[in-house]
C-alpha cells in the first residue's frame, strides 16, 4: 500500500516516514507525509507533535479553537510539575526587587528584539542539523568540563535513536534540555543532576539523553517538546505502542524531590510497560509457534515433494523403458520387413536355373547352419555374387553368412570388398560339375 505513495520520495525520506508511521500508530500513510512535511522532515519535532496532540496540547500546525479544549475523559493528561522561583522575602528582598524590576524588563525586551530583528538578517544556525550526534557529544564534554565525571550515564547518539532504543528495550527516557544562559542552570547541574542519589536512580531505572539547545540537535528537540523555563526535563515511555512524554519537571527541582517525581512518574506508568512487556512475549510465542508450524509445514511439504518427484521420476522412467521396448519392437519389424522385401528382391532379380542337360552347368549343394541342404544348379559363366543373392532369398538362411568350400578349404569371395571389387565367376573361382558348399552363419559377429 505505501510503495504509490512513496514513489517521488528519496530513501531517506522513505525511512523517517515509516519510521514516523512506526513511532506513532498512524495507519494512514498519506496523513504521515503530511505531518512530515509540516515539520520539514524533522522526525523527532513531528513524532513530539503527534504526542502533544495526543495528550490535549494543540499542534502548531492547527491554532486552537475559540471555544475551550475538548478533553476526553477517558485519557490520561500529561503529568507537570513545576517549581516556581521564590518570591522575594522582607522588605530589603521587595526593595531589591522592585529597584531591577525596570532594568530585567528592559534588558529581556531589548534583548528579545534584538533576537527577533536578527533573524530577518541572518537564519538561527541551530535550525540546521548536520552532526547530530556530534552536538551530543560536544555537550558532554562541555558538562564534564564544567561540573566534573560524576554524572548520569549519558546517552550518546542521537534523539531519535534514543526513542527508538527506549521503545526497543521497553525503558524509560529521561530527556534533559539545557539552558545555558539560564540562571537555574548551573546549579541544577551541579547540585541536583550530579548528585549520588539522583545518578543511581538514574541509571538504574531509565536512558538518559541530555543536550544543550544552543545546539542544533537540542533546539531541534526543544521545538519539540516546546519547555517553558529551564531546567527542564521530560519523561518518555511505550505507552499504548506509542512514544508518549508521560511527565514534565520544570524548574530548579532539589535532588530529594526529584527523585520522588521520577519515582511517582513511573510507578504511575509502570503498569503500562508490564503490559507492552506481556503482550510482546505473547506476540513473541505466537510468532515462535507459527515459526516453528511454518516451519513443520515446510518440512512436511518438502518430503511431500520429494515423495512426487520420486514417483514423477519412476513413471518417467517406465514411460522411456515403455517407449524404448516399442521402438526396438517397431525397428525390428521394419528391420524384418526390409529384409524380406531385400529377399523378394533378391529372388525376383536371380537368372533362371540353368536344366540338368547343359554342360555349362554346375550343381551346387548348400548345407545351412540349421543342418539343412538345398540344391541348385548355376552356370559356370555367373558370378558367385548370383550364389550369395540365392541364399539370401532363403527363409532359412541367416542375415549375414559367408560360403565356404572344403577342397581347398577356402572362404569364397561373393561380395564385393576390397580384395574383390568385382566377385569372380563360378568358373573363376575352380568350382566343378559337382560341388558342396558350406554357409557360415555371421549374424552374431
Amino acid at each position: 500500500m505505501a510503495a504509490p505513495e512513496e514513489r517521488d520520495l528519496t530513501q531517506e525520506q522513505t525511512e523517517k516516514l515509516l519510521q514516523f508511521q512506526d513511532l506513532t500508530g498512524i495507519e494512514s500513510m498519506d496523513q504521515c507525509r503530511h505531518t512530515l512535511e509540516q515539520h520539514n522532515w524533522n522526525i523527532e519535532a513531528a513524532v513530539q507533535d503527534r504526542l502533544n496532540e495526543q495528550e490535549g496540547v494543540p499542534s502548531v500546525f492547527n491554532p486552537p479553537p475559540s471555544r475551550p479544549l475538548q478533553v476526553n475523559t477517558a485519557d490520561h493528561r500529561i503529568y507537570s510539575y513545576v517549581v516556581s522561583r521564590p518570591q522575594p522575602r522582607g522588605l530589603l528582598g521587595w526593595g531589591y526587587y522592585l529597584i531591577m524590576l525596570p532594568f530585567r524588563f528592559t534588558y529581556y525586551t531589548i534583548l528579545d528584539i534584538f533576537r527577533f530583528a536578527l533573524r530577518f538578517i541572518r537564519p538561527d544556525p541551530r535550525s540546521r542539523v548536520t552532526d547530530p550526534v556530534g552536538d551530543i557529544v560536544s555537550f558532554m564534554h562541555s558538562f564534564e568540563e564544567k561540573y566534573g565525571r560524576a554524572h548520569p550515564v549519558f546517552y550518546q547518539g542521537t534523539y531519535s535513536q534514543a526513542l527508538n532504543d527506549a521503545k526497543r528495550e521497553l525503558r524509560f527516557l529521561l530527556v534533559y534540555l539545557h539552558g545555558d544562559d539560564h540562571q537555574d542552570s548551573d546549579e541544577f547541574c551541579r547540585n541536583t543532576l550530579c548528585a549520588p542519589e539522583v545518578i543511581s536512580l538514574i541509571n538504574s531505572r531509565m536512558l538518559f539523553w541530555a543536550c544543550s539547545t544552543n545546539k542544533p540537535e537540542g533546539y531541534r528537540v526543544s521545538q519539540a517538546l516546546r519547555e517553558n523555563t529551564y531546567p527542564f526535563l521530560a519523561m518518555i515511555m511505550l505507552k499504548d505502542r506509542r512514544m508518549t512524554v508521560v511527565g514534565r519537571l520544570e524548574g530548579l527541582i532539589q535532588p530529594d524531590d526529584l527523585i520522588n517525581q521520577l519515582t511517582f512518574i513511573m510507578d504511575a506508568n509502570q503498569t503500562y510497560l508490564v503490559s507492552e512487556r506481556l503482550e510482546r512475549e505473547e506476540r513473541n510465542q505466537t510468532q515462535v509457534l507459527r515459526q516453528q508450524q511454518d516451519e513443520a509445514y515446510l518440512a512436511s511439504l518438502r518430503a511431500d515433494q520429494e515423495k512426487e518427484r520420486k514417483k514423477r521420476e519412476e513413471r518417467e522412467r517406465t514411460r522411456r523403458k515403455e517407449e524404448e521396448v516399442k521402438q526396438q519392437k517397431l525397428a525390428e519389424e521394419r528391420r524384418r520387413r526390409n529384409l524380406q522385401e531385400e529377399k523378394e528382391r533378391k529372388l525376383e532379380c536371380l537368372p533362371p536355373e540353368p536344366s540338368p542337360d547343359d554342360p555349362e552347368s554346375v550343381k551346387i549343394i548348400f548345407k545351412l547352419p540349421n543342418d539343412s541342404r538345398v540344391e541348385r544348379r548355376f552356370h559356370f559363366s555367373q558370378s558367385l555374387t548370383v550364389i550369395h543373392d540365392f541364399l539370401f532369398s532363403l527363409k532359412e538362411s541367416p542375415e549375414k553368412f559367408q560360403i565356404e568350400a572344403n577342397f581347398p578349404r577356402r572362404v569364397l569371395p561373393c561380395v564385393p570388398s576390397e580384395e574383390w571389387p568385382n566377385p569372380p565367376t563360378l568358373q573363376e573361382a575352380g568350382l566343378s560339375h559337382t560341388e558342396v558348399l558350406f554357409v557360415q552363419d555371421l549374424t552374431d559377429e
